[in-house]
């Protein structure tokens, strides 16, 4: 009887070397975060209600404060409280993006796909990164529907359109920043509990600052904390750069928000990017 001789096993093919170089390690780790990035973009345009629903809840904020308590609301030295509110809003979308980083981080840890992951050869950096971007992406869409929107309302920028692009950049400066956080909180609660935890801070650290009401009026010791919070700088320089009414406070952080709105988002990248590469090449530390 005849028998079919074995096929020889196929020869394994040694996983790629990292490259050699500088500049070379860099186009590799960008090329890996790109792909990272790639993958999160096409989820969401497969599974878009929760992208829609991270669009309408900002919309959804706009219509309660504008139409329901803006007739109550004053803006100290007077000006438009619509005008007020719209940059405060925008910053506030930055912020709640914070919680969607958290959530993919860790539903990625849960499916076992960030240890995929780290078994291929791929750059330590690419993951992280590839979430930076595709959050960034997701971030500036949230904006531009936000800034159309506030536009149906009533707002409008009155400086020039440098200064206006100015600030859009001040906001997606700090939500850059907030990615590394979201995504080192993530990699180290790696469950519900970093989630809960981000989830139930965001509210406190929006409304603790000066998106919605002057922190001129609220008590001296908690307009201090409002003032010192990074979203305040923030907001109170990209309405500055605006022209919408600022209503700022007499600390040295509100009088110098335009510094400070640059000085708190790069501190943080420089404090939480280094720790979300280390934690990532350790997860099983």
């Amino acid at each position: 009887m005849n028998r079919t001789a074995p096929r020889p096993a196929a020869p394994a093919v040694p996983a790629p070397a990292p490259p050699s170089g500088p500049l070379h390690r860099l186009a590799w780790a960008a090329a890996d975060g790109w792909t990272v990035a790639r993958r999160d973009v096409t989820h969401w345009l497969r599974q878009p209600w929760e992208p829609l629903f991270g669009l309408l809840f900002p919309v959804l904020m706009v219509l309660m404060f504008v139409y329901l308590l803006g007739g109550a609301m004053s803006v100290p030295g007077g000006g438009d409280y619509t005008e007020y509110l719209m940059p405060g809003m925008f910053a506030m979308v930055m912020v709640f993006g914070l919680g969607e980083t958290v959530t993919a981080v860790a539903a990625d840890s849960a499916r076992g796909v960030t240890d995929r992951f780290r078994s291929m050869p791929m750059s330590a950096s690419a993951v992280v990164v590839g979430r930076c971007l595709a959050d960034m992406l997701r971030s500036a869409a949230a904006l531009v529907v936000l800034i159309g929107f506030g536009s149906l309302v009533g707002w409008q920028w009155h400086g020039s359109a440098g200064a206006a692009l100015a600030g859009f950049g001040l906001l997606l400066l700090l939500r850059f920043a907030l990615v590394w956080i979201g995504v080192y909180v993530g990699l180290v609660m790696r469950g519900q509990g970093g989630i809960a935890v981000i989830q139930t801070l965001e509210f406190p650290i929006g409304f603790l600052s000066n998106a919605f009401v002057a922190t001129a009026t609220m008590p001296v010791w908690l307009g201090a904390v409002a003032d010192w919070n990074p979203m305040s700088s923030t907001v109170a320089a990209v309405r500055g750069l605006f022209g919408n009414p600022a209503a700022a406070g007499d600390g040295w952080v509100a009088q110098n928000a335009l510094l400070m709105a640059v000085v708190w988002p790069l501190l943080l990248v420089a404090v939480f990017a280094p720790l979300c590469v280390h934690r990532y090449r350790n997860l099983d530390g």
